[in-house]
This record gives C-alpha cells, structure tokens and sequence, in this order.
C-alpha cells in the first residue's frame, strides 16, 4: 500500500524523513521512485515560477516539521533566518528526533504528545515546547518499560546526535542541549529565504 507521506516527499522532490528508519535505507522511496507520483510522474516537468518554488520551499518545512499553516504564518513574522531555525531546531520534537530517541519526527512529536519525554525531571507534551541550553530531556521512567523503548539503549549507543546537543546516559535515555543551535553546522533541503519571500508578499 503506498503512503501518503511517500507521495508528499516524491511531489516535493526531497527527503523529509517522514517514515524513521526507512529514510535511511535502500527501501526509501526517493531512492526506489525519485519523482513525481502519479501516471505522468517521471514526464511531468516542475513550474518555474518564483511562486511555485516559494510554495515548494513552504510545503518542505511544514511537512518536516509537520506544522500548521498558522503556525508557519506566526513563524515567518519573525525576519531573521537564524531566529527561525533556531526556533525549529530547539523544538521540542525535533530535540527527541535528533537525539535518536525517535525514529523520525512524526513518531517524536507522538512521544511527546503521548506523555512519554521530560524536560528537567518534569512531563512536557507540546511538542513546540522550546528547548533551552542546559535543558535536560529524557524518556520518562514509567515509560521506559514500555515495548517502544525496549530496544531504545542499542540504538542510542550507536546514535551520534548533532554537536549542540549531548547523550548523557544511555541507560536512562537521557541527554542535554549543551549549546545553541547553529545553522553553519547543518543542511536543509528547504531554502527558508524563498519561505520568507513567500509570507512576505
């Protein structure tokens, strides 16, 4: 059966890391069909307008990050692109992704949504929830026991997260943000100036 979160990575011609560890594999769907869905995907030429690519670029980070229209619009108001994927990589479902407790975003924001992270010892379920610098997160104890996070310990032993944040036990799926986020430090497949453009106009 083919997945809707397949074709919205196939119609936008890059890889979100909707479906968690198939991303990452030979079964990823931009490896297995690197185009459009449908009949006339491999013959159907993108548009070229400027809008389209704006659109385009919106579509990237609102799927990536799965936010609302709304939430893009509030997002944008703010003008500098370092503040805005400042914003985006401190999220709080985006933590728990890139600290390998999740397998892609969209079981992360589950997670946190479901009661399963902490942050500083206490239960936090809005997966915007802003991470700081010195904040520690964490599986929360009761739910450690639980089958999702049975083999949680292996893979973390075997998970490099992004130098701003920071493993601290493995044992009791426990790590720290340990600076801020830096944009110089990591790629996109989105252009946030062509999303700032789009809100601008």
């Amino acid at each position: 059966m083919k997945s809707i979160k397949e074709k919205k990575e196939r119609s936008l011609g890059t890889k979100l890391f909707l479906k968690a560890e198939r991303c990452n594999s030979a079964k990823c769907v931009m490896v297995r069909r690197p185009y459009r869905p449908g009949p006339h995907g491999q013959k159907r030429k993108r548009a070229g307008s400027d809008f389209s690519k704006q659109l385009q670029e919106k579509q990237r980070i609102r799927f990536m990050y799965g936010l609302t229209n709304r939430q893009m619009m509030n997002l944008f108001k703010i003008k500098e692109k370092e503040k805005i994927m400042n914003m985006l990589e401190h999220r709080l479902d985006r933590v728990v992704f890139l600290m390998g407790i999740a397998g892609s975003p969209r079981i992360a924001r589950q997670f946190v949504s479901h009661g399963h992270i902490t942050v500083n010892g206490r239960k936090v379920t809005i997966p915007s929830f802003h991470v700081k610098v010195g904040d520690v997160i964490s599986v929360r104890s009761e739910s450690r026991k639980s089958k999702l996070f049975e083999e949680l310990s292996q893979h973390l032993k075997k998970h490099t997260p992004p130098s701003w944040l920071k493993i601290t036990s493995v044992e009791d799926a426990k790590g720290q943000c340990v600076k801020e986020f830096s944009s110089r430090d990591a790629q996109f497949p989105f252009d946030v100036n062509l999303v700032g453009e789009f809100f601008a106009r």
